[in-house]
């Protein structure tokens, strides 16, 4: 019996009779694997997986994968559903090029997607024939026109994903930061909205700062290269700071072509850091930045369920040291101003010996030596040009290099204090509940009766990283418990994660993994 046949054979029956309809399907070109059936139509969709051709050649499975998701995406929210008719559903991409389980290649000639089918009802009744149309005419009509792809498609996304990873790869051997190519579009359209702005001011560099690339493509691309060191982006209010610094927080992702940001590109590994009250803290080395607490508290393990603002932070720089990062990018704005600065009135008010802070101004030339770099954002305070390597002042969201002129209103530079990179931890974490750790939109993920806050975390951009992250948190606790540290647990976890049946999952880096892991309560 065909698949439309069996779908319009249970035509009023109760819900729970779709649930015969798992295993695989032939549908004219298509092997469709029903994998989960929802339980009732308020459920969860149905899981499916959907074998066809793909005569075209794949070079970059990555982009390939992506563009494909994006037509599909776009096919399938042109067809009209309900709760009556039914809906299909893939993973939701967004302006980064991520690596996602929606679409994969398992053979030459072949394309898998990963998909989800709200199976149509009425109240708890299948809808047997308005299922036969959405599973054996509307989809398979709504893939073969979004696979219609031409080989020329495929390989422009395969180049830019080429020169954006080319970009990155040079960043360090130059011994660079980050580079923001000219004509880029940085401003987004609003707050909560991640497309560019339309007339926005393109970006140019300042001559001094400009480097060209010739990339994989054949095109030449300059820019404004960001070098190593202690790097200051200043200026006045609304005129592009924290927009650059949010360019330079999503350039460790790819982007789609077309989202102004293409070649913004950055370290793999930066970190941005902020303070967070009220985090917790996991046996965290934050002694280099706190130490002699009036409660004596041991600060080489230090760990707390109610983090202030200056300890929280620490515990930030210190966790992303321990993840590998190479640059640490920092906003004034969501800093702790006791761990950043401590002024010399202040100091003689409150003698060095009484004070536990250890501010971020008297390490940060410390972490230079070590090979960490900070590019940092302020507005308000001057203290930082003391130590600045660069200067970037933003004027109408253009950068001009002002490193000379802020060196001649430099003063004396702060106490330098040495900096030793923290040692492997191994920490003990729990995710045990009735489920198992359930993602609840980008910045929150359900474990138990707990939900873990996730909204410290600038760099985590699709919801699908957040549910990988959850599909992971397990697979961590396991290997902690092995007694493997835990920088090793999440990096194993990580390039062994199998995504089971889900399509709608992304690879997180292991930064953000790792501060998940972080921000559990022990």
């Amino acid at each position: 019996m065909t698949l439309r046949d069996r779908l319009n054979s249970l035509d009023g029956k109760s819900y729970g009779a779709y649930k015969s309809l798992k295993g695989t399907h032939r549908v004219g070109e298509l092997s469709v694997s029903i994998d989960r059936v929802q339980s009732d139509p308020f459920a969860p969709p149905s899981q499916l997986s959907v074998r066809m051709p793909f005569p075209l050649p794949v070079t970059s499975p990555v982009s390939a994968a992506d563009l494909l998701t994006r037509r599909v995406h776009d096919r399938f929210r042109q067809v009209p559903g309900g709760k009556r008719e039914g809906q299909l559903l893939i993973d939701a991409p967004t302006q980064h090029v991520l690596e996602r389980t929606s679409v994969s290649f398992p053979a030459e000639g072949e394309v898998l997607l990963r998909i989800e089918a709200a199976l149509p009802a009425n109240g708890r009744r299948i809808r047997g024939r308005a299922a036969a149309q959405l599973l054996t005419r509307t989809l398979p009509q709504a893939l073969s026109a979004a696979l219609d792809v031409s080989a020329e498609e495929l390989a422009h996304a395969a180049d830019l994903l080429a020169d954006q990873a080319y970009l990155r790869e040079q960043l360090a051997s130059n011994q660079l930061v980050a580079f923001i190519a000219d004509g880029s579009v940085l401003p987004r359209r609003s707050g909560d909205s991640d497309v560019p702005l339309r007339d926005a001011v393109a970006f140019e560099s300042p001559q001094s700062l400009r480097t060209s690339f010739d990339l994989p493509s054949g095109r030449q691309v300059s820019g404004m290269a960001i070098p190593e060191g202690i790097t200051v982006i200043a200026g006045g209010g609304f005129h592009g700071k924290s927009t650059l610094l949010s360019a330079l927080r999503e350039g460790v992702y790819n982007h789609v072509a077309g989202d102004g940001r293409e070649l913004a590109i950055t370290r793999p590994d930066a970190v941005a850091v902020r303070a967070e009250d009220g985090r917790a803290v996991n046996r965290v080395d934050i002694s280099p930045f706190i130490t002699n607490l009036p409660t004596n508290a041991d600060t080489t393990r230090f760990s707390t369920s109610n983090a202030s603002g200056s300890t929280s932070q620490a515990a930030w720089v210190m966790e992303a040291i321990e993840a590998g990062t190479s640059c640490l990018l920092i906003d004034e704005d969501t800093s702790a101003t006791n761990f950043m600065i401590r002024d010399e009135r202040m100091r003689r008010l409150v003698p060095d010996e009484r004070e536990p802070i250890t501010p971020l101004l008297h390490r940060v030339t410390g972490l230079r030596e070590a090979g960490v770099s900070t590019v940092l954002v302020t507005g308000g305070t001057s203290a930082f040009l003391d130590v600045a390597d660069t200067v970037i002042l933003m004027d109408a969201y253009q950068p001009r290099d002002c490193t000379q002129q802020a060196r001649a209103l430099a003063q004396t530079p702060p106490p330098h204090r040495g900096f030793a990179k923290p040692q492997p931890r191994s920490i003990r974490i729990s995710t045990s509940g009735k489920k198992p750790p359930q993602a609840k939109g980008l910045h929150a993920i359900r474990i138990g009766h707990d939900s873990l806050d996730l909204s410290g975390l600038a760099q985590l951009v699709s919801p699908s990283q957040t549910r990988a992250i959850a599909h992971l948190l397990p697979k961590v606790e396991e290997r902690l418990r092995a007694h493997e540290p835990l920088a090793q647990a999440c990096s194993t976890a990580l390039e062994s994660w199998d995504s089971g049946r889900s399509g709608r999952l992304a690879k997180p880096r292991l930064q953000e993994l790792m501060f998940a892991v972080n921000h559990l309560r022990a």
